[in-house]
């Protein structure tokens, strides 16, 4: 033991050198281990930052039933897709990074952002499912286990520990699992989905203007006037004088990335929402001749989904040689938007 301190510790003319029992340098190994380490955190954040990929929703459907050997009800598409929404929000590459406290998910922000986007939508489903689609009515109790799931969806989305937010996400996908179990089991007729033109126009309403506020943040990426309600009250005198045009409005550049990945998150997660609702809502869907609004929607956020050949966000201007990914979303969100309010139209004819 005291032939191998010594080796370690040796002395020459300048003092103590440290040394590895080999003769190479200590801080020569650290410095290699310190590197290696950073190479491996890179290659793990790029492993990472790869968004999972889009599932069939009937497919998985015909899964999830054959798995439970029951047949699939109404609302069993939906509810088997919320799940595995959720699921993938926690068990894809890197698994849940928001919360992350250590390399590499402490540095990233990409990957962050999406999954912030398919949160906000599986919250405000299954908000929407615990207070209208389960409920014949406004008097109906609710679902005990939505009770449960819609506000653990609800909770701080960065908690590491004590509790963390992955545990308390996968409560909330056990409520929703057994939800499933006696909303397909008929021996159990207390658990109900009501997949009427009224509950589904409620949950389109709140989708709409999430639609539009994403679409005109991603759109501020190059700048642009804002009319403020003081310019637009403003009723001069001569007619001749030229408008003011306001203040220009433009997304910070740090931030362009995060709101393009929260784009991609959200449209991420209602392309398998409304998936699901082609199917659980398809007589009403028949009913009021909106069929076609739906597969529109489904159209434009599928092509929201096309693959980043770019390795960065660009943030060319609008009619500039570069590319703006910003821009081209802020179109796909605005046409699907569009369509939401077309299909909120139809559904409320009577």
């Amino acid at each position: 033991m005291l032939n191998r301190l010594k080796s370690v510790f040796s002395r020459d003319k300048g003092g103590y050198q440290t040394s590895s029992p080999d003769g190479r340098p200590v801080g020569k190994i650290l410095l290699a281990l310190v590197v290696l380490y950073l190479l491996v955190t890179i290659i793990l954040g790029i492993v990472w930052s790869s968004e999972p990929d889009t599932f069939s929703v009937r497919e998985h459907t015909r899964s999830v039933a054959s798995e439970m050997g029951r047949e699939p009800v109404t609302g069993f598409a939906t509810t088997a897709t919320m799940i595995r929404i959720a699921e993938t929000l926690l068990e894809k590459p890197g698994g849940y990074i928001t919360n992350d406290v250590f390399p590499p998910g402490l540095w990233m922000d990409n990957m962050p952002s999406w999954e912030y986007g398919v949160l906000v939508q599986l919250r405000d489903f299954s908000r929407s499912l615990r207070q209208n689609i389960s409920r014949s009515q406004s008097q109906s109790a609710e679902d005990p286990d939505l009770t449960v799931a819609e506000p653990q969806f609800h909770f701080n989305s960065d908690s590491w520990a004590l509790p963390s937010t992955e545990g308390e996400y996968r409560r909330g996908i056990k409520a929703l699992q057994s939800y499933l179990r006696r909303l397909s089991n008929p021996e159990q007729p207390e658990a109900h989905f009501y997949a009427r033109a009224d509950n589904l126009n409620s949950w389109l309403a709140d989708l709409e203007t999430r639609l539009g506020s994403l679409s005109r943040t991603l759109s501020e990426s190059v700048g642009k006037p804002e009319v403020t309600e003081a310019l637009a009250g403003i009723q001069d005198l001569d007619p001749l004088t030229e408008a003011e045009r306001g203040s220009e409005v433009k997304t910070p550049w740090t931030q362009i990335d995060n709101v393009f990945y929260e784009a991609r998150g959200t449209s991420w997660a209602l392309l398998h929402i409304f998936r699901a609702i082609e199917v659980d809502f398809r007589k009403v869907l028949a009913d009021k001749n909106a069929e076609a609004s739906v597969r529109q929607i489904i159209i434009e956020l599928e092509e929201s989904q096309a693959p980043m050949w770019s390795p960065i966000i660009l943030n060319g201007s609008g009619f500039g040689l570069v590319a703006n990914h910003s821009l081209t979303m802020a179109a796909y969100l605005a046409r699907a938007n569009s369509a939401v309010s077309d299909l909120r139209e139809l559904l409320s004819r009577g």
